[in-house]
């Protein structure tokens, strides 16, 4: 890049763009297509708030070895922050999306998105990123792109000085965030494979429940697992979680009623049947209100059955739909 070119009037790089083809001029107000469905696809992994893992650790270790940089992330893009499954030298779990440069880089799931110098950058010089302790100038992310191209968030690195990665390391990062997408894809799998256990058992009798007065499916899930467990001792953690089970347990009787918890998880499926179905299910939101003294928030999302013919796995889906609504509505509550 010739230190003569004419700097672009939106980013001020040198780059030799002109303005119409520059990608900063172009990405500025893009709005992440379809964002109500990415957001539902990014729930049905139930990795946001997820506890810690060493696998996608391990990720950013290596991630920040092959780049030389000193803070490496595993960011995922959630409705007004950005959260972050693994990181290194950040020091916080996640930040406002306003605040996010990932946020840009989803935009365009396809491309590795570099910015050399942060501060130069018109959408960035401004974020806390920069203009804080951490001080950051460079950063480069590969998002994390499901096999239907929805991007969820990204796999990045960042710098204390201005730079650039060498093609080697551009190559690197990419693969890194093929990698973790494969991991995000397994893990999705494996829960699917546990619900799937879950409910096959309960299938035949609340589809019997249909010719009377249908059934019920229930989600209920506790929020912001991974930050309970920062500030509670995980033995508190342990204890509150397993007396929600016991009073779910407690609740969840009669001919035809279940509930489970999906293993490793703060997720529980319950299926309701017969002519108490409608009171259990309220009692189950009373509850679920009621974990507030022990500082969980448990959200609920419920499907009825439509007809005989209606697989249970699809109930589950639009039970899932109303969860993220859910989910949704908590986000704004705390904005």
């Amino acid at each position: 890049m010739a230190a003569s070119t004419p700097r672009c009037r939106r980013c001020r790089y040198p780059c030799g763009f002109r303005v119409r083809a520059c990608l900063a001029y172009s990405m500025k107000d893009m709005p992440v297509a379809d964002e109500a469905s990415r957001q539902h696809v990014l729930d049905g992994y139930r990795i946001v708030d997820s506890l810690p893992e060493d696998t996608y650790q391990d990720v950013v270790q290596v991630a920040a070895s092959l780049c030389d940089t000193p803070i490496a992330l595993m960011s995922l893009v959630d409705r007004d922050r950005q959260w972050f499954k693994a990181q290194l030298g950040l020091g916080v779990q996640q930040t406002d999306r306003s605040q996010a440069v990932c946020d840009h880089a989803i935009r365009s799931p396809e491309q590795l998105m570099e910015v050399p110098d942060l501060r130069e950058d018109s959408r960035f010089a401004d974020i806390s990123v920069v203009t804080g302790d951490t001080g950051a100038r460079f950063y480069a992310g590969m998002p994390l792109v499901t096999s239907d191209g929805v991007a969820l968030g990204t796999v990045c690195v960042l710098d204390t000085e201005p730079r650039t990665l060498t093609e080697l390391q551009r190559t690197g990062l990419q693969a890194l965030a093929r990698v973790a997408m494969r991991l995000l894809d397994e893990r999705k799998r494996e829960l699917q494979l546990e619900r799937d256990a879950i409910l096959q058992p309960v299938a035949p009798v609340a589809s019997q429940a249909v010719a009377d007065t249908g059934y019920h499916l229930v989600i209920l899930e506790v929020q912001e697992l991974a930050a309970l467990a920062e500030r509670q001792s995980e033995r508190l953690l342990g204890r509150n979680l397993q007396q929600l089970d016991q009073a779910l347990a407690a609740l969840v009787q009669g001919p035809g009623n279940s509930i489970d918890r999906v293993t490793d998880s703060a997720e529980f499926i319950a299926v309701l049947r017969g002519p108490d179905a409608e009171r259990t299910l309220q009692s189950l939101r009373e509850i679920a209100q009621q974990q507030h003294a022990l500082g969980l928030t448990v959200l609920l999302g419920q499907a009825q059955s439509t007809g005989p013919d209606e697989p249970i796995g699809q109930v589950f889906l639009r039970a899932e739909v109303a969860l993220s609504a859910e989910k949704d509505r908590y986000r704004q509550r705390l904005a």
